[in-house]
């Protein structure tokens, strides 16, 4: 997470960065959030916005109804390191949010393994990002086929 995401857009977009995410505790305002998402776009780029276990669902929802964002990430730890423990209370929000737009990707971050991912996949996750499950992992390209499959699988 970046403080001030706003002021990162334009170099992002120069680099030729194709989706720029973003904290809604970082934005500070819901109308910050909202200017930072249009400049996204403006800029060519996919709009995604985060949200920490500890911020409600509703916090992003204003954003999301915009119509400007394409990726929700729901965090299911606290950002800071890897290894940590998958939080399952946050597919309460994967739920809300799949109900809500069904064609919005919802990605998950933090503490996927092989379980959680199917977990995330059945409350309606259709991205997750993996790292030390895989990285630590006898035949990581294994993991990822069953992560895939589950995903794939779960998330209809």
């Amino acid at each position: 997470m970046v403080s001030d995401p706003h002021k990162w857009v334009d170099e992002f977009a120069q680099a030729g960065v194709n989706q720029f995410t973003f904290h809604i505790e970082a934005a500070g305002s819901t109308a910050e959030a909202l200017e930072i998402a249009k400049d996204i776009k403006a800029k060519g780029m996919q709009a995604g916005i985060v949200l920490k276990p500890k911020t409600s669902i509703d916090d992003v929802l204003p954003v999301i109804d915009s119509g400007l964002i394409d990726t929700l990430l729901v965090m299911t730890v606290e950002p800071g390191f890897g290894g940590q423990k998958f939080m399952e209370d946050m597919m309460d929000k994967v739920k809300t949010a799949r109900a809500k737009y069904p064609s919005l990707t919802i990605e998950v971050d933090g503490g996927l393994t092989v379980d959680t991912t199917k977990i995330a996949a059945a409350a309606g996750a259709n991205a997750i990002v993996a790292g030390t499950a895989i990285f630590k992992a006898d035949d990581p390209e294994a993991v990822i086929k069953e992560m895939r499959q589950s995903v794939e699988e779960l998330s209809k």
